[in-house]
């Protein structure tokens, strides 16, 4: 009877450690996103420009999207965000 309570504890020990693991990917896979979301389009931009000039072309028009995509980033994490703001910033994005 020990032996099965011993078994059953080590079990739980074990559901609860892939709990905690999941729980944890989850919350960098969700900053990933968020991050790819402000900065995703300044990154490819970026990484098209360095593509072209290794290819020997030139990347000037990159490289400014690059930069205007990198202005909207920080326009965009300068506006307050929270539930007090939510039905404003839904009825701006459907325009």
């Amino acid at each position: 009877m020990l032996n099965k309570f011993h078994t059953t504890s080590k079990t739980r020990q074990l559901g609860q450690g892939m709990t905690e693991y999941i729980i944890i990917v989850a919350l960098i896979a969700i900053a990933a996103i968020a991050t790819y979301t402000y900065f995703g389009s300044a990154i490819r931009n970026q990484t098209a420009g360095i593509a072209q000039e290794i290819s020997g072309q030139q990347s000037t028009a990159a490289i400014t999207d690059a930069q205007a995509a990198a202005n909207s980033a920080r326009t965009e994490a300068k506006n307050t965000k929270g539930l007090a703001t939510y039905n404003n910033a839904n009825a701006n994005a459907g325009n």
